[in-house]
């Protein structure tokens, strides 16, 4: 009975998958509109954008921000729209507004690549990142950080996860965690990527409290069908897969990795253990979005992998302050720099 439920639950996503795929004809002039839910990347002299499942190049202006409602119009070519054009665009509203006036405040407040990095740390925002700065943190492996904020998600409850367990039982600790990364995600404006990493992390981390390894993958992989069955659209988000098997690593390795480790004095041992076990499931999908890999990667990780929860708390403190009194919020992220100062040094460093 319990295998035909399974069976059942997977031909429920494949079907709400498959019904999502955009069946646009090759080669024809057509006209899509939508959200834009993956931030824009400038270049010199132009901009991409996904909507509705393809790629496109515009011009730089009119600016388009995450969240804002545009209609395009192009070419079908390979899931792309050549010669693009933004008809229309509408600026998103609500969160998504909320969204732009923080990374605005961050702008005004620290020097790049300083800024970007903050917000690609706390809101998984690269737009505006200068692009030789992008271009170090692909050659370093440490491209996620800014990705995808979800996976710092599951990097933070890991890291408290780790720290906490040394000074309170493993199910105390587990629960603590947990709040750490709810708290966190309500002060970044529970933006998407953080809610559906924290949701996965909640299932997964408090499964594993009940000290069963197979009971925390299997919650994890139900809570990650549901969001699929909810937003099938996701199965195709890179900031989802690398949150989803980012999390299923860590459950799964981090345990045997941190044995392994076990001579490393422990306050670098918790961070390159985490950081080990994540990459040994993320470094295959991050090769392949952005074609290369460093064999470094991990040391690398850890070393800067203990700014990210101080960057992350300093930051979501400054939003929220910010969105109140702008002028504090600048005040407060500035505390940020001694933390940006040695991430973006080691990044210079190794690239």
């Amino acid at each position: 009975m319990r295998n035909f439920i399974y069976i059942l639950f997977l031909a429920l996503i494949a079907f709400r998958v498959l019904s999502i795929n955009y069946n646009y004809p090759e080669g024809k002039l057509i006209r899509i509109k939508g959200r834009v839910l993956t931030d824009p990347i400038t270049y010199d002299t132009a901009r991409y954008i996904r909507v509705n499942g393809l790629t496109a190049y515009v011009d730089p202006y009119p600016e388009v921000s995450y969240g804002d409602y545009v209609v395009l119009e192009g070419l079908v070519e390979e899931g792309r729209l050549k010669k693009a054009k933004i008809v229309d665009i509408r600026e998103g509203g609500g969160l998504y507004k909320i969204r732009q006036n923080v990374l605005a405040n961050f702008r005004k407040a620290l020097p790049e690549p300083h800024a970007s990095l903050v917000s690609g740390i706390v809101l998984g925002s690269k737009s505006g990142m200068p692009g030789d700065f992008w271009e170090k943190l692909k050659a370093t492996g440490t491209a996620h950080v800014v990705v995808a904020s979800g996976m710092n998600v599951m990097f933070v409850t890991s890291f408290l996860l780790n720290s906490l367990i040394n000074f309170v039982s493993r199910r105390r600790a587990i629960v603590l965690a947990i709040s750490g990364s709810w708290l966190y995600v309500v002060l970044s404006g529970l933006d998407a990527p953080l809610v559906r990493a924290a949701v996965m992390g909640t299932i997964a981390f408090g499964a594993q409290g009940l000290g069963r390894l197979s009971t925390a993958i299997r919650a994890l992989f139900v809570s990650g069908g549901i969001m699929i069955f909810v937003k099938p659209e996701w199965v195709y988000d890179l900031g989802f897969i690398l949150s989803f098997v980012a999390t299923l690593s860590i459950i799964v390795f981090e345990p045997k990795v941190s044995t392994l480790l076990s001579r490393i004095p422990f306050i670098f041992k918790k961070d390159l253990s985490t950081t080990v076990a994540a990459q040994i499931g993320v470094a295959p999908i991050l090769f392949v979005s952005f074609g290369n890999f460093n064999v470094l990667s991990p040391i690398i990780n850890s070393i800067i992998l203990w700014t990210i929860p101080p960057i992350m708390i300093i930051g979501a403190a400054a939003a929220t302050v910010g969105l109140v009194v702008p002028i504090a919020g600048r005040v407060v992220v500035m505390l940020v720099l001694p933390f940006t100062y040695w991430f973006v040094g080691i990044v210079n460093l190794f690239s």
